[in-house]
C-alpha cells in the first residue's frame, strides 16, 4: 500500500471514529472513555491539536475542540455530558494520570 492511500485511509477511520463518537454515541460519556480506553474526545481533539501546531498551524485548545465536536465543547458539554459518580471521578483521576498526565 502506498503512504497517500494509508493516509487516507486512516483519515477515513478517524473521521468515523469521530462520527460515532460524536454524532451516534453521544451517550457514552468521555469519563468512561478515559476510564476504559485511556482516552476520550478531549484527548482526540488535543491530538488534533497538537498535529496542526506540529506542521505550523496555530490552533488553541478550543478551537481544536469546537472543531473536533462540531460546536463550543460548554454547548456540547451542557448538551450531552452527565454528572459522574465518585467512583467513576476516582478511576478517572488514575486513568487521566497513567493515560494523559501532564499535558501542560
Amino acid at each position: 500500500m502506498d503512504d497517500q492511500t494509508r493516509i487516507e485511509l486512516e483519515a477515513a477511520a478517524f473521521r468515523a471514529l469521530r462520527e460515532h463518537l460524536m454524532e451516534k454515541r453521544t451517550d457514552v460519556q468521555n469519563i468512561d472513555l478515559m476510564n476504559l480506553a485511556g482516552f476520550c474526545r478531549n484527548c482526540l481533539s488535543r491530538w488534533y491539536q497538537e498535529a496542526a501546531n506540529a506542521r505550523g498551524i496555530d490552533m488553541t485548545k478550543d478551537e481544536a475542540r469546537e472543531i473536533y465536536y462540531g460546536m463550543p465543547y460548554d454547548a456540547w458539554r451542557d448538551k450531552f455530558q452527565t454528572e459522574a459518580d465518585t467512583g467513576k471521578q476516582e478511576a478517572f483521576k488514575k486513568a487521566f494520570a497513567e493515560n494523559v498526565g501532564d499535558t501542560k
